[in-house]
């Protein structure tokens, strides 16, 4: 999942991956790298979530080279949407795409199953989503502070994990803003689920 705030956007997810009920990598990182201050959530078939970010990356790379500038945001998530869209029948692919630019600061754009772009204040995927979403809309308010963010990231993931069969392990969290990417971890025994409030 993703969030915006004012300086910019923090990015989480879990770490378990499956292949139907056997997981096979329990502390998988899911959250990809696609240009210094861009990320992707990935969710859907492994394989074809890794192939276009890999794609995306490339192709921003080249973007930056010839406008000798860092990518916009909106330029990386409109590439994932072509290449999400155009492959629609043969790619299982869901992706969040994430990040801070100079032009318009953070931003949290979904490409779900068969490839329609939307920018959102919020973004869940995944199958641990179904699970939370009448939590996030509770839960969510407008004009959150970063370290708001990071709490509701934290806790509506570890939520998904506690509900999820196929969501598990720890949780990563990106905090993308001008000043670079933070990348923070928090292992299955501190989740914020845990805790007494």
């Amino acid at each position: 999942m993703a969030v915006e705030f004012k300086g910019g956007v923090v990015i989480g997810a879990d770490s378990r991956t499956s292949t139907g009920s056997y997981v096979a990598n329990r502390v998988s990182d899911k959250l990809t790298k696609v240009h210094d201050r861009i990320y992707c959530c990935r969710s859907g078939s492994a394989a074809d979530t890794q192939a276009v970010a890999d794609m995306v990356s490339y192709y921003l790379d080249m973007h930056s080279v010839e406008i000798d500038s860092p990518p916009l945001v909106k330029t990386a998530a409109n590439l994932f949407k072509m290449v999400v869209y155009n492959n629609k029948d043969r790619l299982m692919a869901s992706i969040i795409c994430a990040g801070w630019d100079p032009k318009n600061g953070g931003q949290v754009y979904q490409v779900p199953l068969g490839g329609t772009l939307v920018r959102q204040p919020f973004a869940v995927g995944g199958s641990g989503s179904t699970y939370i979403f009448g939590l996030v809309d509770a839960t969510f308010k407008k004009g959150m502070e970063q370290k708001e963010c990071e709490a509701f990231v934290s806790k509506s993931i570890s939520h998904a994990m506690s509900r999820d069969g196929s969501s598990g392990g720890v949780i990563r969290m990106a905090i993308i803003t001008k000043d670079g990417v933070e990348r923070k971890f928090i292992p299955g025994d501190k989740l914020p689920f845990m805790k007494d409030e």
